[in-house]
């Protein structure tokens, strides 16, 4: 399999009106995904609901995408589970119905310090004979990999990837800086995206950057061109939406601007509901003016790799 670089989005799960997995429009939206040109899939993310899934609907979810990508891209499931335990008994039945890869992030009520961060993914990598893209996002799930720790891991093979969402982008150049060119490195995080690409980020782990595909596949396309002004004035124009993927309720807003754009479900599994009062107004308003400056937008990136 080629290096994992380019636009892995983190496809949202979707659900029929009686809380099952709406396999035909998860098909659907992964699709469209691929049509656009992304680069692999990232299912049961955050993003995804993921802690609101059972195991069975999240097998049930890279069948669909399996089916869906038919090969073509990598299709990579998150391991999330508190215990190791459960994580590794994940990644083996991940492994086994075809995923190509897995997102591993640490969350929980346990917060693990550096050397059993350490243990738990090594074993995670293990169980399955999978690759690992690894999740840093200390800020939503209290647990941080410095580049100091990344550095300790450059001997597992099967840590392939490491998606940055600190927010702090200087750790790009930290992480090279000590591990040079040992992963590939994606920005974990949508607003901060553009400033990780031009800083050495290969790649994009999209959120809600996702409910516009070409865009950001766009965007990823220039700046690994070296066309920094093309990148930059496609992503100025992106920036609002981008931001509405920060808290509160990101879920509920990634949803609600895939309802508007592609008129994707946006139903949540309870106990979420569906934005409502002011922050919908605001969020349908940020979106609606996207729309109208979207024509403006020429997207005619360099041919893909």
């Amino acid at each position: 399999m080629k290096d994992w670089q380019g636009v892995f989005p983190s496809i949202t799960t979707k659900f029929d009106a009686r809380d099952h997995i709406d396999v035909p429009e998860m098909e659907h939206c992964i699709a469209m995904q691929l049509d656009a040109g992304v680069h692999g899939l990232i299912l049961a993310a955050p993003i995804g609901e993921a802690h609101m899934l059972d195991m069975l609907e999240k097998i049930e979810v890279l069948k669909a995408a399996r089916r869906v990508v038919a090969g073509k891209i990598p299709v990579l499931m998150t391991i999330s589970n508190s215990s190791t335990r459960e994580a590794c008994l994940f990644a083996e039945a991940s492994a086994s119905y075809g995923a190509d890869g897995l997102m591993v992030m640490l969350d929980g009520p346990f917060l693990p310090d550096p050397s059993e961060i350490e243990a738990h993914c090594r074993a995670v990598a293990r169980a399955s004979d999978l690759p690992l893209m690894i999740l840093n996002n200390p800020a939503d799930y209290g647990t941080d990999l410095s580049p100091e720790l990344l550095a300790r891991f450059a001997d597992e093979p099967l840590v392939r990837a490491v998606a940055d969402a600190s927010g702090d982008v200087r750790r790009i150049t930290r992480i090279i800086n000590l591990t040079g060119a040992r992963y590939e490195l994606f920005a974990g995080a949508d607003s901060l995206a553009f400033e990780s690409l031009i800083l050495g980020a290969s790649g994009w782990a999209a959120a809600i950057a996702a409910t516009f595909p070409k865009e950001t596949v766009a965007i990823w396309r220039y700046a690994i061109a070296g066309h920094v002004e093309e990148a930059r004035r496609i992503y100025r124009w992106f920036q609002p939406l981008l931001d509405l993927g920060n808290p509160p309720k990101q879920i509920q807003k990634v949803k609600l601007v895939e309802r508007m754009v592609n008129g994707s479900s946006e139903r949540c599994r309870l106990p979420r509901q569906p934005l409502s009062g002011e922050m919908r107004e605001a969020v349908e308003k940020t979106v609606r003016y996207a729309l109208a400056a979207r024509a403006g937008i020429l997207v005619h990136p360099p041919a893909a790799e």
